[in-house]
């Protein structure tokens, strides 16, 4: 069998970043930056205030005090808006508004909590300090400033940040077009009556889900049945309309196993046995510059294959690391750990084996791992309650209670994870 290294290697070696495009602003959310970006202009573009209050200069509110107050003549109004307002005479004060130009002449604002609210004279009462409230053009960004860095992802602060500084088409690399679809004709779409020998297609809506939450921009497949016709038609099709084909099932030894059947046609993909468990059957290849991912067909199998190699290439193809840490399949988009194990595990000899595990920290700190339940690779209850996958090696059929290994994170919702440590 080949060993799990190898096959992530041989899948790595055929993925790269998707083309950069220039693509509008509204549609880069979730895209990762091509290339630097740099600033043309001043942001804030002008003198301004921060605050409602009066546009003064300080020499002539120094001496003001809740004692002492000092009251002075208000010259005018200036409102937010494209407007040149004329410069401020000794002695007197305007009212601002937040964000309005600053007139030239003044060097401070006084907030409008510091005075009695005039209109035609106004009594300050605390003396502000020079430069007090005034956002200066360019404090927070200067023209020709790194703005953001190729390969930042963009989030909403960072789509805020480019708009900023006018950038209406950011270079980016598109998230990839992912195509989903499980096969077999016993499969029925969620939600209808299962006849005999019927069982609900959990595995698209599971690994669907598991590419949109890798940035992907996911069509999800249902329906196709074991007919060969029916399952070549579809795939050709979604070769022309994708980027990458994710199939879940039908490639193993069986007779009705249709993906193997239609697609070893092909000298682009390879069926293989993988060295490990869960998800020992797999297949990969690249068909007319579309990666095809064929994933075993127990959903446990399915989510695990993903998480090891999937969701790196999808990764690269966004123009990321394959990893956080930046390295191979061993540290996966969400990372490993290092944990102690609670208890005796058993292990498959000859096969790199990822136990799922919940995790949690003892008292000096250290996480633990223990078994999430069922270890099947049809039992997603365990899966779905796990924190990550313990990973044990190939050589170790039985892991003692307090041995310490990697384990792969499992992604987490934006919320606090379960270290008490916010995640996402």
């Amino acid at each position: 069998m080949k060993t799990v290294d190898q096959h992530a290697s041989d899948i790595m070696a055929a993925i790269h970043p998707m083309s950069p495009r220039r693509t509008a602003l509204r549609e880069a959310h979730g895209c990762v930056l091509a290339a630097h970006v740099r600033a043309t202009v001043a942001v804030p573009g002008f003198d301004n205030s921060a605050m409602d209050g009066y546009a003064a200069r300080a020499a002539d509110v120094a001496e003001a005090s809740e004692d002492n107050p000092v009251t002075l003549p208000v010259a005018g109004e200036i409102m937010a808006g494209p407007v040149s307002p004329a410069p401020l005479a000794p002695g007197t004060v305007v009212r601002i508004m937040t964000g309005a130009p600053l007139p030239k002449g003044a060097d401070t604002i006084v907030q409008l909590e510091w005075t009695d609210g005039g209109i035609e004279t106004v009594r300050i009462n605390q003396a502000p300090r020079r430069g007090l409230h005034i956002r200066r053009a360019g404090e927070d960004i200067a023209p020709g400033n790194l703005v953001l860095a190729a390969g930042t992802v963009l989030g909403a602060a960072q789509i805020g940040l480019l708009a900023a500084v006018n950038v209406a088409r950011p270079a980016v690399h598109p998230r990839p077009r992912v195509a989903v679809l499980s096969t077999g004709s016993e499969l029925v779409e969620v939600g209808t009556p299962l006849g005999p020998g019927q069982i609900v297609d959990s595995n698209s809506h599971a690994i669907a889900a598991a590419a949109h939450e890798a940035g992907a921009l996911v069509r999800r497949v249902d329906g196709v049945s074991d007919d060969p016709d029916e399952f070549g038609a579809t795939f050709d099709e979604l070769l022309r309309s994708t980027d990458v084909v994710i199939t879940t099932g039908g490639i193993s030894v069986g007779a009705r196993d249709v993906v193997k059947q239609v697609l070893s046609k092909s000298d682009e993909i390879r069926f293989e046995r993988i060295a490990m468990q869960p998800g020992k059957p797999q297949g990969f290849g690249v068909v007319g510059g579309v990666p095809v991912f064929t994933l075993p067909g127990n959903p446990v199998s399915a989510l695990v294959s993903f998480e090891l190699f999937v969701r790196p290439a999808l990764r690269r193809m966004r123009g990321l690391p394959a990893s956080p840490e930046g390295a191979s399949w061993q540290r996966p988009a969400t990372g490993t750990v290092t944990v102690r194990v609670s208890e005796t595990m058993q292990s498959a000899a000859g096969r790199r084996t990822f136990p799922r595990v919940r995790l949690e920290r003892d008292d000096t700190g250290e996480l633990v791992a223990t078994s999430a339940g069922g270890q099947g690779a049809h039992q997603m209850s365990g899966l779905a309650s796990a924190h990550a996958l313990l990973v044990v090696p190939e050589e170790v059929t039985e892991v003692p209670a307090g041995t310490k290994l990697p384990a792969v994170l499992l992604p987490e919702p934006e919320w606090a994870g379960p270290f008490g440590e916010a995640r996402g």
